[in-house]
């Protein structure tokens, strides 16, 4: 089924006859635009979602996104120039911005919200009153950007030590996820999650008597670390039912030349070696929290059902980027495999077709113009992602020819084209390969079969075309490479950083 464009032609239509969006909202002849709930979740891959193909998380109200809507079956994001990939991955999606034009345009977004740049602010410009909740980790000034803001939550919530190296077989464990005496997601007396769908109800009641649409930004911090939830969800799963992953591997030999080690925040959660015991808790706490957090989102649908406003609602589900937890013998999310970089992402609402999988390789910022695409909103040049709805009314069979992402200045580059991809280390100058259909785990590594030689030699020259394209500082170094006619030298390294 194709999307209805009815709105969308009388929207544009209208604007001719009747000048502003104001006054485009009280014609009677001008369809009202959609509603746009954005459900956000920090650190869920996409393997992490029962509908997806995990037996073991319980996920009922997610589920039904997934299988009433259209689903991305590889949506990426473009990664990160520090440790807390949470924050490039926002930018990102609020600015319309590349990574490494997000990066430069950091220490100016407070002059993006001035100017009226932001992705909430383009939507009310056209008539949008617009509501947010939860996790900014954005720099700029929030209060700015949204029309209604409530509880703006930091990058994490606040840990202990007792939360990291943990746990160890054999050793009581000093972390109970449901100990609200830790904080974390209990400081404040309710949990995080329970706050924001209540704020995303309150939003809710108060859009419902309105005439204009409105657009609701619910970001969670689940299940990003620490992983606290009541105890009655932790108990729902038995460590000895928890399955370890096909990619799982005690220590990853290039986690220091990829800025993985072990002082970057995020890996030493665990202990190293990391253990089948510690990665089964450490994925009961991560299932935990993920169906806690699935209740809140039931709560928020129902609330959308009870107040009539789901048939001109449309859903967008999808997380800031994925996570480890063992795969590759890592816990974090800053690293190339697909289970850092890939998320889930569906689509669900009026006009978008019921049970359909798309699985062209997009990018989960494409969100951002695809929404002002519903809002007839034209989308401003500065905007480098793509609206989806060509992809879904099958008008497009290619997003992008190649998928692009990168993690710190110096330390991890990949390219995604077709089934195939390029990993790149340039501090030791390490390229790994993998054909992700027949291995979707990345297991094996091509790069040194003699029959991959062409294609190896073909993606390394794909990364340095799209290294000019996205401006990646790379471009402004002598770092050793394959290529030799093109010299680089080390970028500044960054401190590990991460939340």
């Amino acid at each position: 089924m194709k999307i209805a464009k009815s709105f969308l032609v009388g929207w544009v239509a209208g604007a001719f006859l009747f000048g502003s969006p104001a006054l485009q909202l009280q014609a009677q002849s001008v369809p009202k635009r959609p509603n746009i709930l954005f459900l956000f979740m920090d650190d869920l891959t996409w393997w992490a979602i029962h509908a997806l193909g995990n037996q073991e998380v319980q996920t009922p109200h997610i589920d039904r996104l997934f299988k009433e809507g259209t689903i991305f079956s590889n949506a990426y994001i473009m990664g990160a120039w520090h440790g807390a990939v949470c924050v490039a991955s926002r930018t990102c999606l609020n600015t319309g911005l590349a990574v490494w034009d997000a990066h430069a345009a950091e220490p100016r977004l407070n002059q993006w919200a001035r100017e009226g740049k932001f992705w909430a602010q383009l939507l009310h410009k056209a008539g949008y009153e617009t509501y947010m909740t939860g996790k900014w980790h954005v720099r700029a000034n929030i209060t700015n950007v949204f029309d209604h803001v409530r509880h703006v939550r930091p990058g994490m919530p606040r840990s202990v030590p007792s939360a990291y190296n943990r746990p160890i077989e054999g050793k009581p464990d000093p972390w109970k996820p449901w100990d609200k005496s830790l904080g974390g997601y209990w400081q404040g007396g309710t949990h995080w999650s329970v706050v924001t769908a209540n704020d995303a109800c309150s939003f809710l009641e108060q859009a419902a008597g309105k005439s204009r649409p409105f657009f609701l930004y619910v970001a969670f911090n689940a299940p990003h670390d620490p992983r606290q939830s009541p105890k009655e969800y932790v108990e729902r799963y038995s460590i000895d039912k928890i399955s370890l992953p096909p990619n799982f591997m005690p220590e990853y030999p290039y986690k220091d030349a990829m800025g993985c080690g072990k002082s970057l925040r995020d890996e030493r959660l665990a202990p190293f070696p990391r253990t089948p015991y510690a990665i089964r808790v450490h994925r009961r706490e991560y299932y935990a929290i993920i169906t806690h957090a699935d209740d809140q989102i039931g709560r928020i649908l129902n609330t959308l059902h009870r107040l009539h406003l789901e048939k001109n609602t449309l859903i967008i589900f999808t997380a800031d980027n994925g996570l480890a937890i063992g795969c590759h013998g890592l816990m974090g999310k800053q690293s190339m495999f697909e289970h850092s970089v890939r998320v889930p992402l569906t689509l669900y609402g009026p006009g978008i077709p019921k049970g359909k999988r798309i699985d062209t390789p997009v990018y989960m910022q494409d969100i951002m113009p695809t929404t002002l695409e519903w809002a007839g909103v034209p989308i401003p040049s500065w905007v480098v992602y793509r609206s989806l709805m060509p992809l879904i009314r099958g008008e497009r069979q290619v997003q992008y020819p190649t998928i692009y992402a990168a993690y710190r200045p110096d330390r991890q580059r990949m390219v995604r084209q077709g089934d195939y991809k390029l990993i790149w280390y340039p501090t030791i100058d390490k390229y790994l390969l993998f054909d992700l259909k027949h291995d979707p785990w990345e297991t094996r590594d091509l790069a040194g079969e003699p029959s991959m030689q062409s294609r190896l030699h073909a993606l390394q020259q794909t990364l340095r075309q799209l290294e000019k394209r996205y401006h990646d500082p790379l471009l402004q170094s002598d770092q050793p490479s394959q290529s030799k006619s093109t010299k680089r030298s080390k970028p500044r390294r960054q401190k590990a950083r991460s939340q």
